[in-house]
């Protein structure tokens, strides 16, 4: 935990954490009828990092290995110049043709609906699928435009002082999801 922030919950541990992702992507599975015409992308970074899992959980249920693609949506949001001082720009890796594809876009926090936002955008430009739904892990309300995720791990209620924190193996070194509050200097 950084100087900046003090921990005020722990919202997730490892095996709430795993269970979660079980559970989202039986949903997929199900609200989907299947995987046929199915397509995940996962929004950089902790965001691909859960698509990646969801897919192994899909492998799992249904024993088909749906397409994966990772999307970097930062030079498509609308406040990168101004709230990014230096952005770093990641590569969009999307090895598959998404038109006409049912495609699950996939985050880690709802907060604004900003990334969320850009990363439709980003699509946009790669082709035109026939449905894009929306999966976020953790989803803290607060939105400033009209996002509605069609796949919610778990529903935090936050202050606006109050910031959650995924943690992943694959880039923090452990999985939990944290309530934090901002420490002012």
């Amino acid at each position: 935990m950084s100087d900046k922030f003090k921990l005020k919950a722990e919202l997730m541990n490892a095996e709430d954490f795993a269970r979660t992702i079980h559970r989202l992507a039986h949903e997929l599975v199900e609200r989907n009828r299947g995987v046929k015409n199915l397509g995940i992308v996962g929004i950089r970074t902790r965001g691909a990092f859960i698509a990646q899992r969801l897919r192994s959980n899909i492998l799992e249920i249904e024993g088909v290995e749906v397409p994966l693609g990772i999307l970097d949506a930062t030079l498509y949001r609308d406040d990168f110049r101004r709230k990014l001082k230096q952005p770093v720009v990641r590569v969009t890796d999307i090895p598959f043709d998404i038109d006409e594809m049912n495609l699950i876009v996939v985050d880690d926090v709802l907060f604004t609906g900003r990334t969320v936002r850009a990363a439709l955008d980003e699509l946009m430009d790669f082709g035109r699928p026939a449905q894009i739904q929306l999966a976020i892990f953790i989803d803290r309300g607060h939105r400033e435009l009209p996002i509605a995720p069609d796949f919610v791990g778990r529903h935090v209620p936050t202050s606006i002082g109050e910031e959650v924190q995924v943690r992943m193996k694959e880039y923090d070194g452990e999985d939990k999801v944290l309530l934090v509050e901002r420490v002012e200097n």
